[in-house]
């Protein structure tokens, strides 16, 4: 299981610079949605390890960009205090292509998406 899920699918050349702080990426034909001028902020050094590389073509981008993720289990639940209103919320692990990761959703929200 993974610790992080992956935030960043690549490695992509660089094919130019764009003013100061935007570069210009080569992207694969899949991603052809996307702009493919990226801010600085956007984008990671990297050291090849073959470990870390995601194939492009196993996520299935969506027109609006999304990608879909499965829920996989639930394994905690806790009580948040907010402005004097008790929420309930639950840990929900998410599968994709991506791998595997964790967010806290409310509960009440999941139980009407996933009844």
């Amino acid at each position: 299981m993974q610790k992080l899920t992956p935030r960043f699918i690549g490695p992509y050349q660089i094919l130019k610079r764009d003013g100061n702080v935007a570069y210009q990426i080569a992207l694969h034909r899949s991603l052809s949605n996307l702009h493919s001028v990226f801010h600085v902020s956007q984008l990671r050094n990297y050291i090849f390890d073959p470990s870390h590389v995601i194939e492009s073509n196993k996520v299935q981008i969506k027109e609006n960009l999304a990608f879909e993720t499965l829920l996989l289990r639930i394994e905690d639940q806790k009580t948040k205090e907010l402005r004097g209103k008790t929420i309930s919320l639950i840990k929900v692990f998410w599968g994709g292509a991506t791998g595997e990761s964790a967010t806290w959703e409310v509960q009440s929200q999941m139980c009407d998406s996933y009844p």
